[in-house]
């Protein structure tokens, strides 16, 4: 599935949140996409399992 095609079903799954539940639905759906979306970047890196396993971690 290309960027494109989730990008549609993103913006569909907001415009019915905005429709049916208002603007607060609108805000939480957003913000779950937006944790939903980092957390795929993350496992499209390969750096998922690195983040949930405990032990070292590198310093920023």
């Amino acid at each position: 599935m290309n960027s494109a095609v989730v990008g549609l079903f993103a913006g569909m799954a907001l415009g019915f949140a905005g429709w049916f539940g208002g603007f607060a639905a609108f805000l939480l759906v957003a913000a779950v996409g937006a944790v939903g979306y980092g957390v795929g970047r993350l496992a499209d890196e390969g750096r998922l399992g690195e983040l949930l396993r405990p032990g070292e971690r590198k310093r920023w």
